[in-house]
């Protein structure tokens, strides 16, 4: 597999998946592209054969798009990997394989937050941003606000990445919900949601930011 097209496969990667996974690209028998994320290292070096058992040589062997969850006795540290294999004529020719500490802990397609004095049901396409406070996750919609028991980046793994993105390391944010965009200091931004609330892009998150949302 060439450089150029190694490039082009992070770029496209990058834009889609968290700046918390690791992502790792394969040809048909070696690594050769790896790069850890803040939740996840591996340890892979570019050049070391593809360990059996892991997820990458799974989706190689059986041909398709694997999700999998992972212990220790493969890498030494358990993780929930997602692989796309590349084929050529049927024929596997390298592998792109996303990265995290688990998998998502919802199989819902709502949040269920605490209010005051009860429990409110809040689908994610109701849901305008999340935030991080005291090792739980507030929850803002239109219309309610709550806690939910789960910590940002445990949630985040749950979200759908075409609808939510990170844009802070505090807050994730549904793009559906930004109204406005406005420019910060430092090459950062202020958004500003729908319901009026005013949410950071950080710096480390606005290049991922920008070329998800496309500017």
């Amino acid at each position: 597999m060439d450089s150029l097209l190694v490039s082009a496969i992070r770029q496209v990667v990058n834009e889609w998946f968290p700046v918390e996974a690791s992502l790792v690209i394969s040809d048909d028998r070696r690594y050769i592209y790896y790069q850890p994320s803040r939740q996840i290292d591996l340890k892979i070096r570019p050049g070391d054969e593809i360990k059996p058992d892991s997820v990458t040589y799974k989706a190689l062997v059986i041909r398709r798009k694997i999700e999998e969850q992972k212990d220790s006795r493969v890498f030494g540290v358990p993780y929930f990997g997602v692989s796309v294999p590349i084929l050529e004529d049927g024929v596997p020719k390298g592998c792109v394989t996303a990265v995290w500490p688990k998998k998502p802990l919802l199989a819902t397609s709502y949040l269920t937050i605490r209010t005051m004095d009860r429990w409110v049901p809040v689908p994610f396409d109701a849901v305008v941003y999340l935030e991080a406070q005291n090792r739980k996750t507030f929850v803002k919609s239109m219309h309610v606000g709550g806690h939910h028991k789960y910590n940002l980046t445990e949630l985040e793994f749950s979200l759908p990445a075409d609808r939510f993105i990170r844009c802070h390391r505090s807050y994730i944010v549904n793009v559906e919900y930004i109204a406005e965009i406005q420019p910060d200091s430092h090459s950062t931004f202020l958004l500003v949601m729908k319901d009026g609330s005013k949410v950071p892009v950080s710096q480390t998150y606005a290049s991922h930011f920008r070329r998800r949302l496309g500017f």
